[in-house]
């Protein structure tokens, strides 16, 4: 094991990826002799040359369009769109075509296009550099989309993204991107868990607490703050929101018989949304109390000076366990 940071994994990750197969090719904006934005892929164009780390014009439409030329002569692009409020631009291309090239095609094309996506607040930064759009894509058929929440997670997942035939959406937090944990560099791929595979982070047996990306870190959090109240919260890190590993979910639901899903993300036709109608269809007749949703407010997201207030925290995900429990100390009877 090493101890690495996640944006040193991912690194790491796209090392590893373009070393084993010369297809592999990284693009986007500054990514080249910059290193991109986040230092994400420093050190890879001296390793692998221009050809293979190619910096791209300032056009989200125009990489992922390359991107799915690329796919089509048989090559596995990664793009890295610079900040998840750019990734609109692109959004017709993921979309219309990279979603939808396999099924159009009969099976006869495949785009193994993985899409980085450094994602969410956090970080101090304004609208456009803090979005949540996954809930897009999730409702997009014919996209994978996976969230990491650890450095292990995120170097191994990203390989899983780029070795896999189908296109994946990877949602990197940037506020988790200077966390540290220990990465195994030499994991084999046919040894390492699914991608699509969620992750109990924690045991408990009261309620269970769904999430994914940096809100993992919140849930454990909340979870021990509980613990001294003599509340047993079980945490799952989904790590894919689509598709979702239902058969872990619901096993932690049947035994807890309460939920509660956050995500940092709007809480109208949220991912927390489907998470919810979902698991009370699978697990209606074990829910004790109606299922809870922590998320984001609907709204343009805050200027940094206000970004506390709208991110999910441990008060509020408190608050939404004593609702599930029937606790008389929740600080309100509605949803926040």
């Amino acid at each position: 094991m090493t101890q690495l940071t996640m944006a040193k994994s991912i690194n790491e990750g796209l090392r590893r990826a373009m070393a084993d197969d010369p297809k592999v090719l990284v693009m986007g904006e500054d990514i080249g002799k910059l290193g991109g934005v986040f230092r994400i892929t420093d050190g890879l164009l001296d390793q692998f040359g221009a050809q293979r780390v190619i910096d791209t014009p300032l056009a989200e439409a125009g990489i992922m369009g390359t991107a799915v030329g690329l796919a089509f002569r048989g090559y596995r692009p990664v793009v890295e769109i610079q900040f998840d409020g750019f990734v609109y631009p692109a959004f017709d291309q993921i979309v219309c075509q990279v979603a939808k090239l396999h099924y159009r095609t009969r099976g006869n094309v495949t785009m193994p296009i993985t899409i980085r996506i450094p994602w969410a607040g956090g970080v101090g930064a304004a609208e456009h550099h803090s979005e949540s759009p996954e809930a897009y894509f999730v409702h997009t058929s014919g996209l994978r989309v996976v969230a990491v929440s650890n450095p292990q997670d995120a170097y191994i997942m990203l390989r899983q993204a780029i070795a896999s035939n189908d296109p994946v959406v990877y949602f990197e937090p940037k506020r988790l991107y200077h966390t540290k944990g220990d990465v195994d560099l030499d994991a084999d791929l046919a040894d390492a868990p699914p991608m699509g595979l969620a992750r109990v982070a924690r045991e408990g047996t009261d309620v269970t607490l769904l999430t994914y990306g940096a809100q993992v870190t919140t849930a454990l959090d909340a979870a021990t703050a509980a613990e001294d109240e003599g509340v047993s919260i079980e945490v799952i890190d989904l790590r894919s929101i689509s598709p979702v590993d239902y058969r872990t979910v619901t096993a932690s639901v049947r035994k807890t018989g309460r939920v509660v899903v956050t995500h940092e993300a709007a809480r109208e036709a949220g991912v927390g949304a489907e998470l919810v109608a979902s698991v009370t269809e699978r697990c209606f007749n074990y829910l004790e109390a109606a299922p809870a949703r922590v998320t984001g407010h609907d709204i343009p997201y805050p200027p940094a000076k206000l970004e506390k207030y709208h991110l999910p925290d441990l008060d509020r995900i408190l608050d939404a366990v004593d609702r599930v429990l029937d606790r008389p100390n929740s600080l309100t009877g509605v949803e926040l």
